[in-house]
């Protein structure tokens, strides 16, 4: 399966970051994909708190989620929104990854388990639990024949997530990401590079990159890497652009096969 994973610099103008995604989705189409990521905050990247809050809403009153399986339907195309930051019905804000069958219809849902928090430097730092309500549960769906994993971004640093998708016999894993550029640059690649090859699936890991309206600079250098741990494709920038990888499932028997060491373990 042909895959694209869709580089962005979302910003504040929820209307402006759902037509940037969308043209970029339109052109990873256009090159030939079947299955197309977009990173984590596709639609509304927002560090303020209370500014989010007034931003966001529901799954059936969000513009993204009406525009996206519109686009998926009309494309007739998998279709990973990375990320929306959603209103759940108990008023807690989600950081939730948004799986689009080519029908438009919702296949997976999946909410941030691990938030976000550092402190990058005396300037710098994070907390998400402040703002979002943690996920609690791993998700998986079929693409086609593949067997898709879901997580996002800070999810990368816990490997107990992972291993619970080699236990459960993945082929791919979404890491719709926002690293900042700090941890971009030390961790970004070697860690997107481990999870690919202690789980032997495929890694596909579209990224925000550059200076945002809200202040914050994130990495960028999308990925997707192989079952080996080999980078089959990957940008060298920060800029909105995306790639594209033809995904074989030969490849995880291969390396699931040299190299078995999730055989006979149990959840």
């Amino acid at each position: 399966m042909k895959t694209a994973a869709i580089q962005m610099r979302s910003g504040v103008d929820v209307a402006a970051n759902i037509a940037a995604a969308s043209e970029l989705i339109r052109a990873a189409k256009d090159a030939g994909a079947e299955l197309i990521c977009t990173p984590e905050m596709t639609h509304f990247l927002q560090k303020d708190a209370d500014l989010l809050r007034l931003g966001v809403r529901t799954m059936k009153d969000d513009l993204g989620v009406r525009a996206f399986f519109a686009l998926a339907d009309e494309l007739s195309v998998h279709l990973l929104i990375g990320s929306l930051a959603i209103l759940r019905d108990d008023g807690q804000i989600a950081n939730r990854s948004v799986l689009f069958g080519p029908d438009g219809s919702i296949v997976a849902q999946y909410d941030k388990i691990h938030l976000f928090e550092a402190v990058i430097s005396t300037q710098e730092s994070y907390r998400e639990a402040d703002t979002y309500t943690a996920g609690t549960e791993p998700v998986t769906a079929h693409v086609t024949d593949m067997k898709m994993g879901l997580s996002i971004c800070y999810d990368l640093r816990f490997p107990a997530l992972y291993g619970s998708y080699a236990r459960d016999e993945v082929d791919v894993i979404a890491a719709p990401s926002a690293f900042t550029v700090a941890t971009g640059k030390a961790h970004w690649e070697t860690l997107l590079r481990a999870r690919a090859i202690e789980t032997g699936a495929f890694i596909i890991a579209p990224a925000q990159g550059g200076t945002h309206e809200d202040g914050r600079k994130t990495w960028g250098h999308s990925m997707i890497i192989g079952p080996w741990g080999e980078i089959i494709s990957a940008l060298d920038h920060d800029k909105p652009g995306y790639i594209l990888a033809e995904l074989d499932l030969a490849a995880v028997k291969q390396a699931r096969s040299r190299v078995p060491a999730w055989r006979g373990e149990s959840a």
